[in-house]
């Protein structure tokens, strides 16, 4: 059973087979921004989307009047960001207790977004895990598999799963998170740099591949401090932008992406500077 939290001001709890209830003026909010393509509310499906820079976005977008879908591991963190959501926002939000690793379980959450709040207008697949501080040849092999299951099967499943759903409408950006590691390589960090370089990869693919009104972007979001970047760098971390500033430069560098961009590899700006 996979828990969904749906976000209204006369919100429930429910599972996935539960038949959701809302206010009508909540309902109004989600068909109002479904209903007209000249209306700036947008749905915005976001993965990891409990912590870090993945609940920053959800929250700053939802303050701007977005419509928020996520979906993340940690039903604690989900729990508060489903008040959070409550707080900012009086539209709908969906929030998924699921792990992207299963193809299933995203399958399913996209057979629910659709039925509740329709395709979504942008993806971004921001979900990813790191690995411990090791050459190579060191890192444990089920540890070398999980980093790439959740950081590229994961993004695989979102793009299986929704773009059979948005192509018909010929409209949609979709923003796989990648990293500097995806650019340049990075010693102890062959994993997640692997998984980096497979997303700007697969984002290239994948662009040649949707209609002329989408977008498949790679987006290298910069140096935050999250707990990934305390992970590699301890202290340092806190020398860095917060997931809220950064939140508050890439909110609206994402909304204004368009088709022109379709394929291409982007950064978020005032990237900052890895330490020496």
């Amino acid at each position: 059973m996979h828990d969904v939290f749906f976000s209204s001001k006369n919100s429930i709890s429910a599972s996935i087979s539960t038949i959701f209830k809302a206010s009508s003026s909540c309902f109004y909010c989600n068909l109002m921004a479904l209903a007209s393509s000249n209306d700036p509310h947008k749905t915005i499906l976001i993965t990891g989307v409990s912590q870090g820079l993945g609940r920053a976005l959800a929250l700053e977008l939802a303050k701007r009047g977005h419509i928020i879908a996520g979906c993340a591991r940690n039903k604690n963190k989900l729990d508060s960001l489903h008040t959070e959501l409550l707080q900012a926002s009086p539209c709908n939000n969906l929030l998924f207790n699921i792990d992207v690793k299963s193809s299933s379980c995203v399958k399913d959450m996209a057979h629910t977004i659709m039925k509740k709040i329709g395709a979504p207008d942008i993806i971004v697949n921001n979900a990813a895990v790191y690995h411990d501080h090791l050459k190579m040849w060191e890192v444990p092999e089920q540890e070398f598999d999980y980093v790439i299951d959740v950081n590229i099967k994961g993004t695989t499943n979102v793009l299986r799963h929704f773009l059979p759903l948005m192509i018909p409408k010929n409209q949609g950006v979709i923003v796989n998170l990648s990293s500097i590691y995806g650019r340049t390589g990075a010693a102890l960090a062959s994993a997640y740099s692997a998984s980096k370089w497979a997303i700007e990869g697969l984002s290239k693919s994948v662009a040649k591949e949707v209609p002329d009104g989408m977008a498949i972007v790679a987006l290298d979001p910069g140096i935050i401090n999250t707990e990934m970047l305390a992970f590699r760098f301890g202290d340092l971390a806190s020398q860095y932008q917060s997931p809220e500033e950064w939140a508050l430069k890439a909110a609206p560098m994402i909304l204004n992406l368009t088709n022109a961009d379709n394929g291409a590899s982007l950064i978020v700006d005032d990237p900052g500077i890895l330490p020496g």
